[in-house]
């Protein structure tokens, strides 16, 4: 099977949230390898959202984040639970969006040129499997707008390995 990426030059935001869960679905459809769909999950948020320089899962192992499938520069590969952006989106189970990644409170620098940063927590019946991590070398790049849209996004995501047994979320 081939996949396309459609290059949609969408007026909104919304619209554009609107053709990913379209393109997602259709990626999706019939598979439920949680580690397929995580990379082809990360490979079409991150060639299709404009100013994306990192997108990818940090998956729970144990009381640390692991980094998974994803795109772009070579990552950090360990983060605790509590720290940095994606640990705190973790520990809280809240999508946490962060103007400056400069400013917070020790954010884990694993690429220099990203400047802002959004994570969802991923949540499957009521457990914590990782987070899903985007970063951009824009300033303020991220707004509530992305919060929902990547949210309803990672549902999409999470319901297409929902079928999975828990033992394929312990890698």
């Amino acid at each position: 099977m081939t996949f396309q990426i459609a290059k949609t030059e969408s007026a909104s935001k919304g619209e554009l949230y609107a053709d990913l869960q379209s393109q997602l679905r259709a990626l999706l459809e019939g598979e439920a390898d949680f580690i397929a769909n995580a990379a082809n999950f990360s490979s079409l948020l991150y060639h299709s959202l404009p100013d994306v320089n990192w997108a990818g899962l940090y998956l729970l192992k144990g009381d640390e984040l692991v980094l998974g499938p994803f795109q772009g520069k070579p990552a950090c590969v360990r983060i605790a639970i509590g720290k940095g952006v994606c640990g705190t989106a973790a520990e809280q189970r809240q999508t946490i969006l962060v103007d400056n990644v400069h400013e917070f409170p020790g954010h884990i620098a694993c690429d220099s040129a990203s400047n802002s940063e959004i994570v969802v927590p991923l949540v499957d019946r009521e457990q914590l499997i990782g987070v899903f991590d985007l970063d951009s070398p824009l300033l303020a790049r991220f707004d509530d707008e992305d919060a929902r849209g990547l949210n309803e996004l990672v549902d999409i995501f999470i319901g297409s390995v929902h079928k999975a047994s828990s033992s394929e979320f312990k890698l």
